[in-house]
């Protein structure tokens, strides 16, 4: 008798003041809003409804919460820095309008961010990509231990580009894979081949 592989459960963390009104929100560690908390608590039936064996999250406060609030209590979490979201450099906390009044037809995935600031030094779409690849060699490590799924709770960037690199493309495909909050998506394999088996499932 054989059993189904485990897959890698993405989900992003519940909205924020700050993700609601589309603002670049990398290191600075904003709270979920209410609206935040109840999606995060919507998260519940849908994951409890898979077999999650390992959870890695992403240390800031609105992945944490995210986490605490959907997974039964108890659950093992361990905090992963590798899963922190994009530093935008000199562009955090703006939203994409604000940033392309300097600097017209901006676009992150193509453009990436400023990387020069002496407090947030801003990070390459080469160092995201790194970064992603070195969690992803640790959740499949995590698969192959427990034979389980392994959940990983993050932001809306890190994972876009994470989701890219479990499928083998350059970082910058990560603008093919928009992400709502308190969303749900399942990278698997089908023949071998690294897939996607659901995407922004909302709870």
């Amino acid at each position: 008798m054989t059993t189904d592989p485990g897959e890698l459960l993405l989900i992003r963390h519940g909205e924020t003041e700050w993700s609601r009104t589309d603002r670049h929100t990398g290191r600075t560690d904003v709270p979920l809003t209410p609206d935040g908390e109840a999606q995060a608590r919507a998260l519940v039936p849908v994951l409890a409804a898979r077999r999650i064996t390992a959870v890695l999250c992403s240390p800031l406060q609105r992945a944490v919460r995210t986490a605490e609030l959907s997974l039964p209590r108890g659950t093992g979490v361990v905090l992963e820095p590798g899963l922190m979201e994009w530093d935008y450099g000199a562009y955090e906390g703006l939203t994409t309008a604000q940033i392309q009044q300097t600097r017209p037809g901006w676009d992150l995935w193509r453009d990436g961010v400023p990387t020069d600031g002496p407090e947030r030094p801003g990070e390459t779409l080469a160092q995201v990509g790194n970064r992603c690849d070195n969690v992803l060699a640790r959740a499949c490590a995590a698969l192959e231990e427990t034979g389980g799924d392994v959940a990983l709770f993050a932001h809306g960037h890190v994972l876009r580009a994470l989701t890219a690199r479990w499928l083998g493309q350059g970082t910058e495909a990560g603008a093919l894979y928009r992400l709502g909050t308190a969303t749900l998506s399942v990278l698997g394999t089908e023949h071998s081949r690294r897939v996607i088996t659901g995407w922004n499932i909302p709870a």
